[in-house]
């Protein structure tokens, strides 16, 4: 038996409870991993809570889809592992009722990648769709050197990997944010600009815009996005996709009706090896923060929900 977070019925963070479940098979073309982090993201609660509809269930759901830890068992038709290997994953199955909050999990092969020396199983864990969607969302938009990207939401962990991305392809980046994550987005290569009144004046006076990626979600914000921009299919949600097409944007998940082209979902998994050799590389910089035992899932979606600094981690072994 292993130990996996589940929840049977959606609800508030109490309905997450520590199962003992079957171990996971390599199934073809899947691998175990022995999971030693998994990622904290704000898609694991918004299906817990049932904000973001899912596929309907009548037995216990897992949660996660991040992680990272070492290969157990390598199933049919999988080339390029090994038992042992140190790996992160995206793309857990949750529907099987074992997701990434688990001391084991089975995934696809074709979400898995190698860790590279020097970057560690709690990096990795922060990456597959904080990376994956900033790395897609860029793509689809077309940035590249001269650009001028704004991203609303920089301080996040879809906004610090896609003010990376672009500064390393080399656009400027303007990004919006908190006063307290100013330093953290100047950092990482962007013109922080505060929230609030005279948001569309300060980034007027930053630079001019030519393409926008929302990463907040409020009408205000895109409203500003407007006043900015006036080319809609430069601006691209990924949290407001509902009311993209009324608004005549563009929309990555994020709720919309629409399913990634092929080109974007191939995207999405380019990102995970090509972001865990730039940290291998120094070159890509991961804000971490609390870590919390399988027991504690409940309380990393609390804090979650607070607005917690830098990407949650559940660590099996923890407390």
């Amino acid at each position: 038996m292993t130990q996996a977070v589940q929840y049977s019925a959606v609800g508030g963070p109490e309905v997450l409870e520590l199962h003992e479940v079957p171990e996971p098979v390599a199934g073809p073309g899947q691998v175990v991993v022995e999971v030693e982090a998994a990622g904290v993201n704000p898609i694991d609660a918004k299906l817990r809570a049932g904000i973001r509809p899912g596929a309907a269930f009548d037995k216990p759901r897992g949660v996660g889809f991040d992680g990272a830890g070492f290969i157990k068992a390598v199933g049919e038709g999988v080339d390029g592992f090994r038992v042992g290997d140190p790996v992160a994953f995206g793309g857990a199955t949750i529907g099987d009722g074992v997701g990434a909050y688990a001391s084991e999990t089975a995934v696809k092969a074709s979400g898995v990648s190698l860790l590279p020396d020097g970057v560690s199983v709690e990096q990795g864990a922060a990456l597959g769709i904080p990376a994956g969607t900033a790395y897609q969302a860029l793509r689809s938009l077309g940035v590249r050197s001269g650009d001028t990207l704004l991203i609303h939401g920089g301080s996040g962990s879809v906004g610090q990997a896609a003010i990376q991305f672009a500064v390393s392809w080399g656009a400027k980046v303007i990004a919006t944010t908190s006063a307290r994550r100013a330093d953290r987005v100047a950092q990482l290569g962007a013109t922080p600009v505060g929230y609030g009144e005279g948001l569309v004046e300060r980034v007027r006076n930053a630079g001019e815009v030519t393409a926008i990626l929302d990463g907040f979600g409020s009408d205000e914000v895109l409203a500003q996005s407007f006043e900015l921009l006036a080319d809609r299919q430069r601006i691209a949600t990924i949290v407001s996709g509902a009311k993209a097409d009324d608004l005549g944007i563009r929309a990555f998940s994020g709720g919309s009706p629409h399913p990634l082209t092929d080109q974007q979902e191939a995207w999405r998994a380019e990102a995970l090896p090509v972001t865990l050799a730039l940290i291998g590389a120094g070159a890509f910089d991961v804000e971490l923060g609390d870590r919390f035992g399988l027991a504690r899932a409940a309380d990393a979606h609390r804090d979650l929900a607070q607005g917690a600094i830098g990407k949650l981690i559940i660590e099996p072994e923890g407390a």
